[in-house]
C-alpha cells in the first residue's frame, strides 16, 4: 500500500482531532498541513505552542511508522521545539519532516513548521524509539 494512502486511511485519533492532513509520505520524510482553528489558539488568536508541538510530534511519529520493520511500533523519546513566529487563526500551517538519523533503535527527525506563505513558525527536533 502507498505510504501516503496508509497514513490517511489509518489516521491517529489525535491527528484527526488536530485536523491534520498528510500530503506526502516516503521513507525520506512526511509532509502534512493543518488549518489554524480558534480552538487551537491562544490569545491573541495565534496557534498555541502545544498545538505546534503536537502537530510536529505527529509528523515525526508518522515518518517513523512508514520506516518501521514489520511488527514494530514507535513512541516519542524526546522532542525539542524552537518557536520562531506566529501562525494566526485561519492560516494553514505546513509541516515538513526530514530524517537526521534512521537507526535500528531510534529515529531522529527535524520538522519545519511554516505558514502556507512560507513564514517559519517553528523547528522541532525529535527522537522516536523503535519498539
Amino acid at each position: 500500500m502507498d505510504k501516503l494512502q496508509y497514513l490517511n486511511d489509518n489516521p491517529l485519533p489525535f491527528a484527526r482531532l488536530l485536523g491534520l492532513k498528510f500530503v506526502a509520505a516516503s521513507e525520506t520524510g512526511v509532509t502534512a498541513e493543518m488549518v489554524v482553528r480558534p480552538d487551537l489558539c491562544t490569545r491573541p488568536d495565534i496557534l498555541h505552542g502545544g498545538a505546534v508541538m503536537a502537530f510536529a510530534d505527529t509528523l515525526g511519529a508518522a515518518a517513523t511508522v512508514v520506516n518501521l520493520p514489520e511488527g514494530k511500533t514507535t513512541a516519542t523519546l524526546e522532542s525539542k521545539t524552537n518557536f520562531v513566529g506566529p501562525a494566526p487563526v485561519g492560516a494553514t500551517v505546513i509541516g515538513e519532516t526530514t530524517p537526521v538519523h534512521l537507526g535500528r533503535r531510534t529515529h531522529v527527525w527535524t520538522t519545519r513548521v511554516t505558514t502556507a506563505e512560507g513564514k517559519l513558525v517553528a523547528v522541532v527536533t525529535q527522537t522516536q524509539m523503535v519498539l
